[in-house]
């Protein structure tokens, strides 16, 4: 049996590893414990956008996703500065906004209707005719009908921000263990103890914080007290422009995926959204949708060459929205079930989780 700790984290993804650094800083000790290699999984995927405003959608965890969204958004730019100085690795936070865009009439109307749900949630978005979103962006296609700009939605790279991490962690005195299964969770029925790994070895830990994502079925929680996460398959592209930058300078959103601009000439194609159990194989046709969508809006991204094609499993709750704080058993800490925002809402996830540990405020 290893030596007990103040908290095990179960997954090396951005939000685990967000939480690890954070409840080192603390002045808890802290071990982190990852199946596979750190930031390997859907965080290296993910595009990177910090889009609460684009994002919204209806109906109320739609809500609860959009007040956590705004509130880890403004924490970001600090969050990006804090973790640059410590380690001197640049995190590609670029703060340039987002555009939404409409190909037809159809997509204007609900386009409209976006925008005015946007206003009597008295967010900040601007309604854009044709032509100003062409000087905005001018590689749009002129058959754009309507955009919508949300100036304070950002993007990051995730990428970097994983390598940032992964070094402020160890920087700080955080255990991370990599290819480190995790085969249960121990407990006497009301209180965690620790974990159990694959290879039978006990880490003890008076608290357990389970960021395993799509992974969490894995854990052997009973029914009765387990958060149900599903995954949602999203296949993506990363295209490069041999003759560099220019090509997009922000974000650039329409039905069905978007094109993140990464500053360097690359940019970000994605994301289908299937649901497809743990499939990882990409196909034809998700990947001809993405490159004719994108071809329609932004005529230029047929010439960027393909880099990589990825596919990502989105940790998904019932209702897909997250679940951060305690769980039915003393000690135990959920942090999962992101979604679509793991990356946005990692910030503010650490910082929930750490005020729970240190006691400093209950988490309803």
């Amino acid at each position: 049996m290893s030596k007990s700790v103040d908290v095990v984290i179960v997954g090396g993804g951005i939000i685990g590893l967000a939480c690890a650094w954070r409840a080192r800083q603390a002045g808890l000790s802290v071990t982190l414990l990852e199946r596979g290699k750190t930031g390997a999984g859907t965080s290296h995927v993910a595009a990177g956008m910090l889009a609460p405003v684009a994002e919204v959608e209806f109906g109320e965890a739609a809500r609860r996703v959009l007040d956590l969204g705004l509130r880890s958004s403004v924490m970001w730019p600090r969050f990006a500065a804090e973790v640059q100085e410590r380690v001197g690795l640049d995190v590609g936070l670029r703060r340039s906004g987002t555009l939404v865009v409409a190909r037809d009439d159809d997509e204007a109307r609900e386009l409209e209707r976006q925008l005015s749900f946007r206003e009597s949630l008295e967010l900040r978005a601007e309604r854009l005719l044709p032509s100003a979103a062409r000087e905005l962006e001018p590689a749009l296609t002129p058959t754009v009908r309507l955009a919508l700009h949300a100036p304070d939605d950002h993007s990051v790279e995730p990428r970097r921000v994983l390598a940032a991490l992964r070094q402020a962690c160890e920087i700080e005195g955080v255990l991370v263990r990599e290819h480190t299964p995790v085969a249960s969770v121990q407990h006497d029925g009301e209180r965690i103890s620790g974990v159990v790994l694959g290879d039978s070895e006990r880490v003890a830990a008076d608290h357990v914080v389970l960021a395993a994502g799509t992974g969490t079925a894995e854990l052997g929680l009973p029914a009765a007290i387990s958060i149900p996460v599903r995954p949602v398959k999203g296949q993506i592209l990363r295209l490069c422009d041999p003759a560099g930058p220019g090509l997009l300078t922000r974000v650039v959103r329409f039905h069905g995926g978007y094109l993140v601009p990464r500053g360097d000439g690359r940019y970000v194609l994605g994301a289908t959204v299937e649901e497809r159990g743990h499939d990882l194989h990409p196909t034809a046709g998700g990947v001809y949708e993405l490159l004719r969508d994108a071809r329609e809006l932004v005529p230029g991204s047929a010439e960027l060459r393909i880099e990589e094609l990825n596919v990502g499993l989105r940790p998904s709750t019932p209702d897909n929205a997250p679940v951060i704080g305690p769980g039915a058993l003393d000690g135990l800490l959920w942090a999962t079930g992101h979604h679509r925002n793991g990356i946005l809402l990692a910030p503010l996830t650490a910082e929930l989780v750490v005020r729970t540990l240190t006691g400093a405020v209950a988490l309803s």
